[in-house]
């Protein structure tokens, strides 16, 4: 089996976060959150995304082919952060009137993290 694997010059991994998705290096911006600005529902140039963040256009430009590229543990994290909403409560309709989330045990994070 041939596996490849793409090297990042300004993108990589941060072992600290439960995000498995890349970040910029040295940096807590997660890849997608570059991304949502560039496609999001007012988009921004990869060249205002860089000036709003401090970073080289090329960061930004890397981050948005690595969403574009849909790596799976982009999905994983997406899937992930809907199970958190739906285990605490924050999907419900009216969570936004009474935005109070439902505690969870111990063994209801360790629940979500093993899925």
């Amino acid at each position: 089996m041939i596996t490849t694997e793409t090297l990042y010059r300004f993108l990589s991994p941060n072992p600290k976060s439960a995000y498995k998705q890349l970040f910029v290096s040295g940096t807590r911006i997660r890849a997608q959150v570059l991304y949502g600005w560039f496609a999001g529902d007012e988009p921004m140039t990869p060249e205002e995304i860089a000036a709003d963040y401090g970073l080289p256009v090329e960061a930004v430009e890397e981050a948005i082919a690595y969403c574009e590229s849909q790596p799976p543990e982009l999905e994983e994290d997406y899937s992930r952060e809907e199970a958190l909403m739906q285990a605490t409560g924050m999907n419900e309709p009216n969570y936004k009137d009474h935005p109070t989330p439902k505690l969870l045990s111990p063994r209801e994070r360790e629940q979500l993290k093993q899925s």
